[in-house]
Formats: C-alpha cells, sequence, structure tokens
C-alpha cells in the first residue's frame, strides 16, 4: 500500500518528465533602413516601421544605418516615434552616422558598428549647409545637449560622446587623457568608439563590432532561434511626402467629384475620379505611417450607406447621415498619427492637423461647386459634361417647373435611367428628376408628384398589361 501511494505521489513528475523540453521562443525582429539624408521619407518609413513591429509582435527593432545627416525637425519627430515602440531597439551602423544620424543613434538602446563604420560631426546647421547664428547656435546646442541627456538612459559616456559631436567648445577627457579638445567636432571609427574609459571602465559609445547585420542577430538571438522581417524604403515614401502636403486640394476635388456624380445620371467618370482622388488621400498617409488600411475601408462602408440611402431611400437621411460621419470620422483617422495598443493622444495637437486638413477640403469643395455652378452651367464644360452628355439635349431649369401647377400630376418619360435622379421629358422639355423610392431604366413611364427649384419628384406609372381576348 506505500508503495502504491508512493507511485501515485511520483507519476505527476513521471509525466512530466516523458514530456519534450519546452522550445524557446523564436524573437521576432523588424529590420528598419535609415538611408540617405534624413527627411520625410526617413520618418515615414520608421514610423510605418515600428507601427508593423508592435502590429507584428516584435521584440526588437534595428535600425540599419547608412546616412550623412538631415532636418533637425525631422530628427527630433523620428526621436519622439521611437520612444512609442514598447521593444528594444537597436542601431546598427552600416557605413556612418553623421550629425541627425548620430543623434538618432544616441536615442537607441545599444549602437553596434560595422568594421569601417563611422559616426559623429552633429553640430547643427541650416538646411543649405551654412552655420546658424551664434545666439540661435548656442540655443540649439544648449538644447541638443539636454536632449542627448535624457535620451542616453544613464550612459554617461554616450551623453558626453555625443555631446563632443555637437559642441565644439565641448573638451571630452578622461582623467589626463583628451579625446576631443575643444575648437573641432568629435568624430569616431567603430574602433574608438570601443574603446573603454570611466570608472568603471565602459564602452566609449559602442556596443560592439559586427562584420554584418546577419552576424550581428546571430550572437545576439542565436542562429536560426529568430524571425526577421526587413522593410524597404520604395517610391510610395518619396512620393508620401508630396501627396500628403496636396492633402486638401484632393479631398476638395474628390468631395466635389462625389457630388457632381451624385447629380448626374447613371455611375460614370465623376464617381470614378472622385473616388481616385480620394483614394489618394488613404494612400499618401498610409505610406506617411500615419494609418493602416482600416480607413479606407471605414470610407467605403460610410459611402456604401451614403449610396444606399440616396438611390433606395431618398429624402429620409436614416442612413446618409451615419455614412457621412463615417466617411469624415475615416478621413481623420487616415491623417491622424495613431498607434497599435496604445491611447489615443486626445488633444488639440494632435487633432489640429487632420481637422485643419478636412476643413480645408470642405470649403474648398463647397467654393468649387459654387464656381461650377456660376458660371459652367450656360455651356462649355459643365453643360457638355453633365447635361448633353448625358441626355443629349438642354433641360429646363426647375424652377420654372415649380410655376407651373399644370405639372403636377402630369405624366412623362424617362430619357435618362433614374437613380434615383436622372432627366425625363414632359410635354416636349426635358427636366431634372428625382424617384421617390428605387430606380428605373430609361423608356419608363413617370408621374410627377412634386416640383421644386431644384428638380421634380415622380413616381412610376404602373402599366396594366393589354387584356387578351378569351377563347371561344
Amino acid at each position: 500500500m506505500k508503495l502504491l501511494v508512493l507511485l501515485l505521489a511520483l507519476l505527476p513528475f513521471l509525466a512530466s518528465a516523458q514530456q519534450p523540453a519546452a522550445i524557446d521562443k523564436q524573437e521576432k525582429v523588424v529590420i528598419i533602413p535609415i538611408r540617405d539624408e534624413i527627411a520625410a521619407p526617413q520618418l515615414y518609413i520608421l514610423r510605418r516601421g515600428l507601427k508593423t513591429a508592435i502590429e507584428q509582435g516584435a521584440d526588437t527593432v534595428i535600425l540599419d544605418m547608412e546616412t550623412p545627416g538631415g532636418r533637425l525637425d525631422v530628427t527630433f519627430d523620428m526621436l519622439k516615434a521611437l520612444e512609442k515602440f514598447p521593444g528594444k531597439v537597436i542601431t546598427y551602423i552600416n557605413t556612418e552616422a553623421i550629425s541627425a544620424g548620430a543623434l538618432i543613434s544616441a536615442g537607441t538602446e545599444e549602437i553596434y558598428f560595422a568594421p569601417t563604420a563611422i559616426i559623429g560631426a552633429a553640430a547643427p546647421i541650416t538646411s543649405t549647409g551654412q552655420d546658424i547664428d551664434n545666439t540661435a547656435k548656442l540655443k540649439i546646442i544648449s538644447y541638443l545637449k539636454a536632449k542627448v541627456r535624457a535620451i542616453s538612459r544613464q550612459d554617461k559616456n554616450r551623453a558626453m560622446a555625443i555631446s563632443a559631436m555637437i559642441d565644439e567648445d565641448y573638451e571630452l577627457k578622461f582623467g589626463e587623457t583628451i579625446i576631443k579638445p575643444k575648437g573641432e567636432l568629435l568624430s569616431l571609427t567603430a574602433q574608438e568608439a570601443s574603446e573603454q574609459y570611466g570608472d568603471p571602465a565602459t564602452p566609449l559609445l559602442a556596443a560592439g563590432i559586427e562584420p554584418s547585420l546577419e552576424s550581428l542577430m546571430d550572437n545576439l538571438f542565436g542562429k536560426d532561434n529568430y524571425t526577421s522581417n526587413r522593410l524597404e524604403i520604395s517610391w510610395s515614401e518619396n512620393i508620401a511626402k508630396a501627396l500628403t502636403s496636396l492633402t486638401p486640394i484632393l479631398l476638395a476635388i474628390g468631395l466635389v467629384l462625389i457630388f457632381i456624380e451624385f447629380k448626374t445620371p447613371g455611375f460614370g467618370i465623376f464617381g470614378i475620379s472622385g473616388g481616385l482622388a480620394l483614394g489618394v488621400v488613404f494612400f499618401g498617409h498610409y505610406a506617411a505611417g500615419l494609418s493602416g488600411h482600416e480607413p479606407a475601408l471605414i470610407f467605403a462602408l460610410g459611402f456604401l450607406l451614403v449610396l444606399i440611402d440616396v438611390f433606395f431611400i431618398p429624402g429620409f437621411f436614416v442612413l446618409a447621415i451615419p455614412g457621412a460621419l463615417l466617411m469624415a470620422g475615416s478621413l481623420l483617422w487616415s491623417m491622424s498619427d495613431i498607434w497599435p495598443d496604445q491611447p489615443i493622444p486626445w488633444s488639440s495637437n494632435f487633432l489640429l492637423r487632420p481637422l485643419i486638413n478636412l476643413f480645408s477640403g470642405t470649403v474648398g469643395a463647397i467654393l468649387i461647386f459654387a464656381v461650377l455652378l456660376r458660371y459652367m452651367p450656360k455651356g462649355g464644360l459643365w453643360g457638355k459634361m453633365v447635361l448633353e452628355n448625358a441626355i443629349g439635349g438642354e433641360t429646363t431649369p426647375s424652377s420654372n417647373a415649380r410655376s407651373a401647377p399644370a405639372l403636377i400630376g402630369a405624366t412623362g418619360q424617362a430619357i435618362t435611367a433614374l437613380f434615383p435622379s436622372g432627366q425625363i421629358e414632359v410635354g416636349g422639355k426635358r427636366y431634372d428628376a428625382r424617384l421617390l423610392i428605387g430606380t428605373l431604366p430609361p423608356g419608363s413611364t413617370v408621374k410627377v408628384v412634386a416640383a421644386n427649384e431644384f428638380e421634380l419628384t415622380v413616381e412610376p406609372v404602373l402599366e396594366m398589361p393589354n387584356p387578351q381576348p378569351a377563347h371561344p
């Protein structure tokens, strides 16, 4: 009996001993290339890469650095973006990290070097490469040095080295050893960045030297113990800079074309062109790393609700109002810098730019449409594209119909398809018309039930089938 009790007590341990050892979790790594001059496209690829890493549950992001420097404002935006990533960020300096590249590298946990890589010379200059006014330069240097101390994560050697790269009057020395005298800017090779100083002695800047990015990942995570996803800079990041700056204009054009599509029969060039213009808005902000594909899907849903309301239940706005709200909200979403798994920072700064773009686009659309109504109906582009091509002739203004009560109750024929808007002919004259419910093909018989200054309201006339003679 005692033996049986002992065996039952040991059974869980014996069972666990038969199970295979747990497989170590593979490290997920996202590699983001930082190439060429630091400008808007580099911010876009970094922001999109960091958001991709968060969505994929990546543990580590590696910046593959190769830049001669660039714009200081973009550099600060990139440093802010790095702070959003909850995992570990490492810099691998492939060839060089000069100026802005050195500041971005300082904002990551560890800096690794290729054997021939260099870093340094981070003094601020103008966008044209000229020296800054002395007073302004002193202010910027003071701010940059404080920023470096804040982002260097208590690494005193790193903070001192980056400060020596920013300020030519900063003397970098350890004991009696002068690394950089006053009057010049510090630049370091991989070997120099790996030298150890201080008490206790720690590397000046480099966490290590690796011949390649692959060997770095092998040493950090173990060979075959990680998966890597490398993002690439494409033409989309470069074109996104232009597209995002044109957002209000594209919004205005897209909204006008879609509205014109609703006021013309069928579905044609206006609807397609308007959809493409708004599609470019969504694509530009996706390439800029601001949003994913979700805002475009929400916009499509809102647009579908508006279409259903206009074509099948016109006049009630049951679906048009929530549809329009979804469309406006999706446009704001696409232009907002929202990060995965992080709360939305509701603030005036967060919504300012998207609201300005949306407001400017809406006002622009109203102004463009007002100009079209004012100048185009007398022929020309408006008359040819909207009316003459649609129905092959001129329409009678609906305001005239409003003053002719005899039209109420009159029957006519649909000259174009009514979806639900189109044109009809009554008494030899053509009018803009709208169905109460549903759609009708050309040639259908309709009855006028109401008229306003814009159009006639009609309903279909059901044609009774011809009676068949009875057979004797």
